[in-house]
């Protein structure tokens, strides 16, 4: 699928890093490094700027190397870029851990995962069909 991307980032365009990858790594298109303390949140801008097809959106995730090693996570994970948004990517940042972060220009901060979905049409009922689980939820099909 080919998709529009206008790239006002001084890095490269994201790429798949290996074959099988789901996600390409977005990097923070910043002058100066970004230190955040703990709890401090921050929108972080790539400079990318997508046109996606109808019917798609891109995931914006969290990256595992930076959750491990650096307690650095997304506020609304995943986030979402809906296909008709034609505006800068930015990528909520926040650190989890105990001490401040550095988040270096040019850094690998986040993945997107380009999903298809479907929009539905509600048909409102009075019953739902049942089902061998039911209405439990919240742990109830296990211990544990």
């Amino acid at each position: 699928m080919q998709v529009k991307i206008i790239n006002r980032s001084s890095h490269p365009l994201p790429k798949y890093e290996t074959t099988g990858s789901a996600g390409m790594d977005l990097r923070a298109n910043t002058d100066n490094p970004i230190t955040l303390g703990p709890l401090e949140r921050t929108l972080i801008p790539t400079g990318l700027f997508i046109e996606l097809p109808a019917g798609y959106e891109a995931q914006i995730r969290p990256r595992s190397g930076l959750s491990i090693k650096k307690g650095l996570s997304l506020v609304n994970a995943p986030g979402t870029i809906d296909s008709d948004y034609r505006g800068e990517i930015g990528v909520i940042m926040v650190n989890l851990s105990n001490d401040p972060q550095t988040i270096a220009a040019g850094e690998r901060i986040a993945q997107m995962v380009i999903a298809k979905y479907e929009q539905i049409d509600w048909q409102q009922v009075e019953v739902l069909s049942e089902t061998n689980r039911g209405a439990g939820g919240f742990g109830s099909t296990g211990k544990g």
